[in-house]
């Protein structure tokens, strides 16, 4: 079976913690690389105060005043390259723990205009509120790890919190797949050790759920890119698993840089390759 070359999950110069580079080094390099379709993913809003420290908030998303003009970016790029490559409209929504209201009224104002939804974990309580599990290993250390007291006990935590995203998900009308689902590695190497026996129990537990949501799973590459994970955000043996169960597998770069375009595509395609 041909497989499309798609980068479903990437980001523009609308991400406060990315590049600014126009939309088009970022298009023009997955055509060179013969990308046949691409997803504009970007970061929507937050809820105001989503987490306490003023400066790492302003950081993590655009304002809500600035959405409209990113969905009109992101029909601009569909349009300029039509004939070219496959643009599609998306983004990439949080899980907001407790907040799914917010959500909720994203949704409903531009369901009609998304064609592509990548929904992620990546806050859980913690010291002093809601913590990013992806910003810095010394705030994880922190914000919490200090607040569960062992690495085990946070990873349970976020599974729990990637179950409960499934589920929401299931919901949404458009396309969706669930983003990076073991972000929760990123800073593995400067953390404390855990057996991999636990994420192990938890993915296979996750398998059957994603099979009846109809929920994809993005095969997001991005821990290549980062020293202290070395390794795609998903294990070979769970892609392998998902593949057979037929639940939707995208690759995607998460490009926050025009560079990043593509990175790790030829480990994708192994997977695949493998797995017939």
């Amino acid at each position: 079976m041909r497989i499309l070359k798609w980068d479903g999950h990437t980001h523009t110069r609308y991400c406060y913690h990315g590049s600014g580079a126009p939309e088009e080094q970022y298009i023009d390099r997955a055509v060179q690389l013969g990308f046949e379709r691409y997803t504009l993913s970007e970061h929507p809003p937050l809820p105001q105060g989503w987490v306490a420290d003023s400066d790492l908030f302003r950081e993590l998303a655009m304002p809500e005043s600035e959405l409209p003009a990113y969905i009109e970016y992101a029909r601009q790029m569909k349009r300029l390259y039509e004939g070219k490559i496959e643009i599609t409209v998306g983004l990439e929504l949080d899980h907001l723990p407790g907040q799914h209201s917010y959500t909720e009224r994203l949704v409903d104002e531009w369901q009609n205009t998304l064609e592509d939804v990548v929904y992620s974990v990546h806050y859980l309580p913690g010291i002093g509120g809601i913590r990013c599990i992806d910003f810095t290993s010394d705030d994880f250390q922190t914000g919490l790890l200090a607040y569960y007291g062992s690495m085990e006990t946070v990873i349970e935590e976020y599974y729990n919190q990637v179950e409960e995203a499934i589920e929401w998900a299931a919901r949404l009308p458009m396309r969706k797949r669930l983003g990076h689902i073991n972000l929760i590695e990123k800073f593995r190497q400067a953390l404390p050790e855990f057996d991999d026996s636990l994420m192990e129990r938890r993915l296979r537990g996750i398998i059957p759920k994603l099979s009846r949501s109809g929920v994809g799973i993005d095969v997001n590459t991005a821990g290549t890119r980062v020293a202290t994970c070395g390794k795609p955000y998903v294990p070979e043996w769970f892609l392998s698993e998902c593949l057979k169960q037929g639940i939707p597998c995208v690759y995607g770069s998460d490009a926050h840089k025009p560079e990043h375009v593509g990175t790790g595509w030829d480990w994708f395609e192994a997977q695949l390759s493998a797995s017939r």
